[in-house]
């Protein structure tokens, strides 16, 4: 009596398919942990910060720049945005260089207040 041997598929080609495919995907895709437009140094805390939620306004402020939701913006531009936003309560993260000079954040706090925007959440990096 023979004996029959088990036969099974062959899983290389398989296996190469799903490595290539990774492969690709790896090379092709881009990582971003936030969509943040000015290169700003946070002050120390010893709290942790919160995560921005895609509906969530958030303001960079630097130095010389500012920028809305990752794209540079001026007061003015600002001051238009402000003046479309229907919900008061929106959440809004602002981040703040540790240079900035006092005189330019409360221009900007002026500028939220005017409009009622008092939902703020000042972000800083936790202190190692």
């Amino acid at each position: 009596m023979k004996r029959r041997e088990h036969l099974s598929p062959d899983l290389t080609p398989i296996i190469d398919v799903v490595f290539l495919i990774l492969i690709f995907f790896m090379v092709s895709s881009t990582f971003k942990k936030e969509e943040l437009a000015l290169l700003l140094t946070l002050p120390d805390s010893q709290h942790a910060t919160q995560e921005i939620k895609k509906e969530d306004l958030y303001i960079e402020l630097s130095v010389e720049e500012i920028a809305l939701k990752g794209e540079k913006v001026s007061f003015e531009e600002l001051d238009s945005v402000f003046a479309k936003v229907e919900d008061n309560l929106k959440p809004i993260n602002v981040r703040i260089d540790k240079e900035v000079t006092y005189q330019r954040v409360v221009k900007l706090l002026d500028l939220l207040n005017k409009y009622g925007l008092n939902n703020l959440a000042l972000e800083n990096k936790k202190e190692e």
